[in-house]
């Protein structure tokens, strides 16, 4: 309907003429009472922050000669940071002339802990970082 006979209506009803959707074609207008229009458009916000989950990305850290029980701790902590829905991205940390070693040898390093870890995840591709090598793993 033209905008003037919405407003008319909207007068005669002592409501307000709040637009909608001023982008559709032709613009969408509603009649009702501003305050609680805000008021529905706040709690429906309110509910979809609190359904929103906040992914966190947690950082376990290795080392060359991580030794197998440290290894199977570090298994148990990427395991209850994949139960709780986060992505972790997984350090291996190097020093000196242990980054010119050969990227097969330091890809096992990270392998060996991801064998070891037993809740399914996703894993990106293994990645050079300017001290060591980094991959990123999320839960399925």
């Amino acid at each position: 309907m033209p905008l003037e006979e919405a407003l008319k209506k909207a007068q005669e009803a002592r409501l307000d003429l709040i637009e909608i959707s001023p982008t559709a074609n032709p613009p969408v207008a509603k009649i009702t009472e501003k305050g609680k229009y805000f008021y529905e458009q706040e709690k429906k916000e309110r509910l979809a922050k609190k359904k929103r989950k906040e992914v966190e990305i947690k950082s376990i850290r290795l080392g060359i000669g991580t030794g197998t029980h440290d290894l199977e701790l570090k298994a148990k902590q990427t395991d209850k940071f994949l139960k709780e829905g986060n992505k972790i991205k997984i350090d291996l940390a190097l020093r000196g002339r242990e980054k010119y070693l050969k990227k097969e040898f330091l890809e096992e390093r990270i392998k060996r802990l991801l064998k070891l870890v037993s809740v399914p995840f996703t894993e990106e591709l293994i990645q050079k970082a300017p001290k060591g090598l980094n991959v990123m793993i999320s839960p399925k």
